[in-house]
């Protein structure tokens, strides 16, 4: 019977030691929990349903296509796995920024 838990331990076993192997787990759960942040904020400004909801889901598709092309770009040129997290991570600050502001009074 093959072991379907070996993948589980192997992160475990990285979580536990500090050890990384190559990829930011503590940024990478970070980056989760903030994007979650800004996924709650713009399903409030969509569920508005008005032009300014329209102008946030065209901009949304944009910038998920730019992420994808840039993380294209820098993973060629030899970036690592922390520094594509933590670009992400400044994308997702930066729209949560954008979001909280349009959400004050």
């Amino acid at each position: 019977m093959p072991d379907h838990h070996s993948f589980s331990v192997l992160n475990r076993h990285a979580v536990l030691s500090g050890s990384d192997d190559g990829f930011p787990w503590y940024a990478g759960a970070m980056l989760a929990v903030e994007a979650s942040d800004v996924m709650r904020l713009r399903y409030e400004k969509l569920s508005q349903g008005n032009e300014a909801a329209g102008r946030e889901a065209v901009l949304m598709v944009s910038e998920k296509i730019a992420a994808a092309f840039e993380t294209a770009a820098s993973l060629l040129a030899g970036a690592t796995p922390a520094v594509i997290v933590q670009r992400y991570r400044e994308h997702v600050a930066a729209n949560a920024k954008r979001l909280s502001a349009s959400e004050a009074p």
